[in-house]
């Protein structure tokens, strides 16, 4: 297989794929980067400051569903790889409206796999979801062979993206290849998610809002361990594969949300339940064995050192935290658990 020389990320500013960058051009000094992000409100310039002048690194503001920006941009590219972490990616917002889920993960992806395709890309990564397989009872893991049983806009929205890409890789032997991976944490991430939700609500002294019960089950992986994962991939995975990921970490929500609180010594008062999502996942759990068997991967960072670690962060990035809360971000919070919130 040829060595990737260029390669074109999408959706580049967003939590994952900001990391994946910094580490592709940390761990090789030959490669270059051209990263296509629409800029949506979870993508920020602001999480690649530190490579914004490399020359082996360069930004285009686009739509993956742009049909002749994505066309151009790939034809004239000369990519060795395409690596696509473009999408809509929150349960809560799909649930309000699926719309920008369809248009993004489902047309965008048949676009950059046309568009990939045509230009004879010899390596196509799509970043998916373990939320495709669905929902787990008390035990069991998911497999590669799990069926896709999606129970959410955003995550339906995943899995016809991932079964676009399969059948290009059947039907025209499609070097693409599929990752999905359990839930992240780390630095960077956008505040809806749980973890910096938290971290930077109890920094603020304001309540954590917890779904339902929150004996909901996930299973926690270090942003920089899936990075690691989708770099083995590209380099070692087989065309027409898909390789789970996971941190084969175990949490409740109620369990996180009391770690943090323990971290940041603030009080469980400001836990406050609210009304739980439709159709809430009870338990996501990850059986990575064939990444680690087939990749030569496995998670390396321990939990609770990589919470702690990601404490501080939020806690040193307190202008990149009050940046990003607020605006458009306050109203889709207000929206979310201002009505919802129980005694």
């Amino acid at each position: 297989m040829n060595p990737i020389r260029r390669m074109l990320v999408t959706g580049g500013c967003g939590f994952i794929g900001s990391m994946f960058i910094k580490l592709e051009l940390e761990a090789h000094p030959d490669r270059h980067v051209v990263n296509l992000d629409k800029l949506t409100y979870a993508g920020n310039l602001e999480n690649l400051a530190s490579v914004a002048s490399d020359p082996r690194y360069q930004f285009v503001r686009g739509d993956i569903a742009d049909r002749d920006l994505v066309g151009k941009l790939i034809g004239e590219g000369g990519f060795d790889a395409v690596v696509n972490f473009a999408a809509e990616s929150h349960v809560d917002r799909s649930l309000l409206d699926s719309g920008p889920f369809i248009q993004t993960n489902v047309i965008g992806t048949q676009v950059l796999l046309d568009a990939s395709r045509q230009a004879k890309v010899s390596r196509y990564l799509q970043v998916s979801t373990d939320e495709v397989y669905g929902s787990l009872g008390p035990t069991g893991f998911f497999t590669e062979e799990t069926p896709l049983a999606p129970n959410s806009p955003y995550s339906a929205s995943k899995a016809a993206a991932d079964l676009l890409v399969r059948a290009y890789c059947h039907s025209f032997d499609f070097p693409g290849i599929i990752t999905r991976c359990s839930n992240n944490y780390g630095p960077y991430q956008f505040p809806e998610k749980l973890i910096p939700l938290f971290i930077s609500n109890a920094l603020a002294d304001q309540p954590l809002p917890v779904y339902g019960t929150g004996l909901n089950v996930r299973d926690w992986i270090h942003v920089t361990d899936h990075c690691r994962g989708i770099s083995a991939a590209l380099r070692n995975g087989r065309g027409g594969e898909v390789y789970n990921f996971g941190g084969r970490q175990e949490k409740t929500n109620l369990e996180i949300t009391h770690l943090l609180l323990q971290h940041l010594r603030k009080p469980a008062s400001l836990i406050k339940h609210v009304t739980d999502r439709p159709g809430h996942d009870q338990r996501y759990a990850i059986d990575c064995t064939k990444a680690e068997t087939q990749l030569a991967w496995k998670p390396e960072v321990p939990f609770e050192q990589g919470l702690r670690d990601t404490i501080d962060w939020y806690r040193q990035h307190a202008p990149w935290v009050q940046h990003i809360k607020s605006g458009d971000y306050l109203k889709y919070y207000s929206e979310q658990y201002g009505s919802r919130l129980s005694s």
